[in-house]
């Protein structure tokens, strides 16, 4: 037999009250990060652009819908929470190298869309992106072939994006050249 004295598991209320309070908390943070678009949207002006939507009509329904969003989780967290829901599918940690794949794509597309152009930069995040992606899936063998195949990809996919918005809508992109075209 041994000596140890087992410490007593925390009682069922005590973990439910904590869990409440968790809950809860994440309901408010979303709140507030509602409260915070909100007011952002507030500074936009509101002048009527198309169609009579102005700029910040975007921004306002986002907003609203976080609200929403939050207060639903604060209602869910105080009537039986959230934690009756089933375990979650897929693995019990974040794939970090797969997330700072896709990360570096987003940075990358970022700092170099005025000096590359929006065709080139989200060329270049699509084949980032997609190789995290890919890690994810357990997926590690990248060679020179497949990062063409999909640096090829995602500039076939950027440049009728690109055309579409600066060519029939007016949309003012940062371009490669000036001729508008890449």
């Amino acid at each position: 037999m041994s000596d140890e004295v087992a410490s007593p598991a925390p009682s069922a209320s005590a973990s439910t009250a904590i869990s409440v309070a968790v809950e809860t908390a994440i309901g408010v943070a979303v709140l507030w990060v509602a409260l915070v678009m909100m007011w952002g949207a507030s500074q936009i002006p509101a002048d009527a652009g198309y169609a009579g939507v102005g700029p910040n009509f975007l921004p306002w329904l986002v907003a609203m819908a976080l609200a929403a969003c939050g207060l639903t989780l604060v209602w869910q967290a105080r009537t039986g929470g959230f934690t009756h829901l089933p375990e979650p599918s897929g693995a019990a940690s974040g794939d970090w190298p797969a997330l700072a794949w896709v990360v570096a794509g987003v940075v990358a597309n970022a700092s170099l869309i005025e000096r590359l152009g929006f065709i080139i930069s989200c060329g270049l995040c699509y084949m980032l992106a997609v190789r995290g992606l890919r890690w994810a899936e357990g997926k590690t063998a990248w060679g020179l072939r497949r990062a063409m195949i999909d640096l090829l990809t995602g500039l076939g996919i950027a440049a009728p994006v690109f055309w579409l918005f600066t060519k029939v809508l007016a949309v003012n992109l940062p371009a490669l050249t000036g001729t508008g075209w890449l």
